[in-house]
């Protein structure tokens, strides 16, 4: 079972060099929480007060539960707080579970992540071997996420899978002839951990947050300004994040330097895509627990020794879904 690449710090940096990014801020993590939350609560506040600007709202709302997401992967990495139980209760209970996932399932299976990645055994290689598709293709899977589809299938069908397959498996767990199986063979295993696993706390936290849009009197705004970006805006940024992170990297397998892609995002990429620097994804696996406000920082200081050249780095998202659909449409040669 074969590891991705690794380098060590000391192979780029001078001790006096790393210092600054082995460091952890203690206020940094939960400031960032908090951030979070307050553009969403302005942005329904936009949408409330300003009805016409509620598509404005939904695209903001949506990206920032992406970043809710985000900030639970900083937590997966111990990156919110010095605090190991802050940083574990943060990373859960106000950004995991708002979106549907849970940090003590998501950790394990990013990890892994991390140890494999493009190699066989990556629990994510489903999200960027496909690539390159066709326009076409790529279309149809973004109408998918902007329609809700992708939303339904794995809030509603792929929680029901899990639910069905538990019972199935306690079943033949009562047969004294049948063992348990090790690992999880389901080939949604990806959804299933982020979703099927916690959709009680997600179920309780939403209707709790029903119920205070029911007491300030806009109730509606629940289900336009939180159910609503959570089924189309956040499902296809959600996406396009996971195309550009390892899609298309060609060498990503052998050579640790080339494990993932960053892509250089202006502001209205980082407000509406790519919020809490996750567009740079290369120096993220590079150094992975190296916290996500120093990575524009990282970028700099690798990019300024000659190893950091052979880094994938793409100037935009347009740019990377391109290359990405730029495998030629079947139907469109006959």
């Amino acid at each position: 079972m074969p590891a991705a690449p690794r380098i060590a710090p000391q192979q780029l940096f001078q001790p006096e060099d790393w210092a600054p990014f082995q460091s952890r801020s203690a206020v940094a993590g939960p400031l960032l929480v908090v951030h979070c939350w307050g553009v969403i609560a302005l942005a329904v506040a936009l949408g409330v007060w300003i009805p016409w600007l509620m598509p404005l709202s939904v695209m903001i709302i949506g990206t920032r539960q992406l970043g809710l997401a985000i900030l639970m992967h900083e937590a997966a990495h111990g990156g919110l707080s010095r605090n190991l139980k802050l940083n574990d209760f943060l990373g859960h209970w106000l950004c995991a579970v708002p979106v549907g996932a849970s940090l003590d399932s998501y950790r394990p299976y990013h990890l892994a992540h991390h140890r494999f990645a493009q190699q066989a055994e990556d629990p994510d290689l489903m999200l960027s071997a496909p690539f390159p598709v066709s326009p076409a293709s790529l279309r149809r899977k973004l109408i998918r996420d902007l329609t809700g589809q992708t939303f339904f299938k794995q809030r509603v069908l792929l929680p029901l899978a899990a639910l069905n397959q538990s019972r199935a498996q306690a079943a033949r767990l009562r047969e004294p002839s049948v063992s348990a199986p090790n690992r999880a063979t389901d080939d949604h295993a990806y959804e299933t951990i982020v979703t099927g696993r916690s959709v009680l706390p997600f179920v309780l936290f939403n209707l709790a947050l029903l119920a205070g849009f029911v007491a300030a009197g806009v109730w509606w705004a629940f289900f336009a300004l939180w159910l609503l970006p959570m089924a189309t805006w956040f499902p296809m940024v959600t996406r396009i994040r996971n195309i550009a992170e390892h899609a298309c990297v060609e060498g990503s397998a052998e050579d640790a330097f080339r494990a993932a892609r960053t892509t250089r995002a202006n502001w209205l990429e980082r407000a509406f895509i790519a919020p809490y620097w996750v567009n740079f994804h290369a120096e993220h696996h590079l150094f992975m627990h190296v916290p996500c406000w120093k990575l524009p920082a990282l970028h700099r200081a690798v990019h300024a020794r000659p190893e950091g050249e052979r880094m994938e780095v793409a100037g935009g998202y347009a740019e990377v879904l391109r290359s990405a659909s730029s495998k030629a449409d079947v139907a469109s040669l006959r």
